[in-house]
Order: C-alpha cells, then sequence, then structure tokens
C-alpha cells in the first residue's frame, strides 16, 4: 500500500513546514529521493515536480502569501438538500406498501409507508368491549352506592377499572397511529431500506428521504475573507457532472475559526432551480473578492 501527504498550496507555512521535516529526514537517512519529490521507506509524500521545484525556491517563500491570496480562491464544495432524514418504524409490523418509488418525488403529508396492522386493529376492538364493560360497572355501583347496597371500596374499583380502559383505549389508538408514515416535508425518496411485505422491528430504517427544493453548499474558507465576506454576496460553482457554471449565494458563516487551518465553514444555496442538478454532485467554488487590492493573505 501506499501513503500520500497532500497540503494545499494555499497554507505556504504548512508547506515550509512539511519541507522542513523532509529536510530533517533526509538529512537523517530516512526518506530517499525520487523525481517527483520525496520517498518515505513506508509511505510517500508526493507533489508534482513543478510544484516541488515552485516550493524549492528560496523567493517562493516571501511571494507565497501574496500570490496563494490572488490566484487561490477554488475550494471543493458538495450539493447538499436542505433538509434530508431517515424514517424508521416505531411499530413491529409487516410493511404494507411503499407508494413511492426511489427516486420519485412526494408532497408533504403524503403517505410513505403504511403497515399491516390487522392485530393492532383487534387489539383497539377488544380494549373498547373492555371500556364498555368498565363503564356498565361502574354506573352500575354508582348506582347501588345510591342505594347503600355497596360499599365505597367497590365504588373505587369500579371507577378506577373504567379509567384503566379508557386508557388503554388511547394507548391502542396512538399504536394504530404508527400504522402509517407521512412525509414530513417535500421532497424525494433517496433510498428504500425495506420491501413491501417485510417485517421490521421498531426502530428499523425504512426511507432515506431529503428535500432538494434548494440545493446547498457547505465548505471552508480562509478565516482571512472574515474581512469581506458576507450573507447574502453572490459567486460561482462549476459542478464537474455537469460542466457548467450555477450562481450561488452565502447563507451562513460559521460561529468560530479553526485555528489549526485557519479556515471556518461557510453554507451558500444555489440560486434558482436548475432541474439537472441533484444532491451529491460536486464542484469547485469560484469567488470574486469585492477588491482583489484588499484580499487577505491566505
Amino acid at each position: 500500500s501506499k501513503g500520500y501527504v497532500y497540503v494545499r498550496s494555499e497554507y505556504p507555512d504548512a508547506i515550509r513546514t512539511m519541507e522542513k521535516a523532509i529536510a530533517v529526514a533526509r538529512a537523517a537517512g530516512a526518506i530517499d529521493d525520487f523525481d517527483d519529490g520525496a520517498r518515505f521507506p513506508n509511505a510517500s509524500y508526493v507533489i508534482s515536480a513543478a510544484e516541488w521545484d515552485f516550493w524549492n525556491d528560496p523567493k517562493t517563500a516571501e511571494t507565497a502569501p501574496a500570490r496563494a491570496g490572488l490566484e487561490r480562491q477554488e475550494i471543493r464544495a458538495q450539493l447538499l438538500p436542505r433538509q434530508f432524514t431517515t424514517l424508521a418504524a416505531e411499530i413491529g409490523a409487516k410493511v404494507n406498501r411503499l407508494p413511492v418509488p426511489e427516486g420519485g418525488a412526494f408532497k408533504a403529508g403524503q403517505l410513505l409507508v403504511s403497515f399491516d396492522c390487522s392485530v393492532q386493529q383487534a387489539m383497539l376492538q377488544k380494549a373498547r368491549a373492555e371500556l364498555n364493560a368498565a363503564e356498565a360497572t361502574d354506573k352500575a355501583n354508582q348506582r347501588l352506592a345510591e342505594l347503600n347496597s355497596v360499599g365505597q371500596l367497590e365504588v373505587d374499583l369500579g371507577r378506577a377499572g373504567r379509567q384503566k380502559a379508557v386508557a388503554e383505549v388511547g394507548a391502542q389508538q396512538a399504536v394504530l397511529g404508527k400504522c402509517g408514515i407521512s412525509a414530513p416535508f417535500a421532497g424525494r425518496v433517496a433510498e428504500q431500506k425495506v420491501r413491501e411485505q417485510q417485517f421490521v422491528q421498531p426502530g428499523q430504517p425504512l426511507l432515506d428521504i431529503l428535500d432538494d427544493s434548494v440545493l446547498e453548499l457547505e465548505f471552508l474558507v480562509p478565516s482571512a475573507w472574515l474581512v469581506w465576506l458576507r450573507t447574502g454576496q453572490t459567486f460561482d460553482v462549476e459542478i464537474d457532472e455537469t460542466g457548467q457554471r450555477y450562481p450561488a449565494r452565502f447563507e451562513r458563516i460559521g460561529a468560530r475559526v479553526d485555528p489549526v487551518s485557519q479556515s471556518v465553514k461557510v453554507a451558500a444555496a444555489i440560486d434558482g432551480r436548475f432541474p439537472e442538478l441533484i444532491a451529491g454532485m460536486s464542484g469547485r467554488v469560484r469567488v470574486t473578492p469585492p477588491n482583489a487590492n484588499q484580499t487577505p493573505n491566505q
């Protein structure tokens, strides 16, 4: 097997640290030279020959920050749905129907999964019959109490029995309410994890669903951009799968900066509706600072 160490060129300090480590290892005889850079006995540090020569040039250390700030403004990002979740079974039952196939669209509130709940329906009917009996017993005890023909204990037990039967009916109705799963939002079915006529257990995942009405992008940008980066600013993203550029807009900026990479997470959204775009596609973010002369060093 072969391992690789990749340091992004917009972080020259990290590259210089790696170069020093390689130099120390080479002096100790722990690594060998090869055409494209340096090779460790059990791993590899690999960059192109041109980039290796560039970063070994003494003048690079002086000009790298400014050049990185002006030239390296492409960042990888992936399209994500604004809402996504996994629907799971809340009861143990057989899947009766999955009305929406994989990739199919649905509306908010539409039925996505229905279970065979014949047993639960029978238990609800039983609970209602027991409630009728408990109400009749309680009513009879109250009448007997008016005639001083029954003790207070029997009256209390009859009332408690009726209350217990009411609670049992409510519990069975709640179970029946879980015999179908409706869509919490409009979207599409990303994956069916079960099939019709399959018995499932409580908590078992059934469907992955997502809302692709708005596709978002999450990526890291240099923290130095915070001096000019604001929500609402626009940029372009070039999607690999389509080879096209699409407009996007910054929507959220992270609450903290990573002190190690000197970066901050941001979230953006595709500005418009493009049917050819789907979640999971990726591409390069093209950001143009408001004023290139004021672009922070990266």
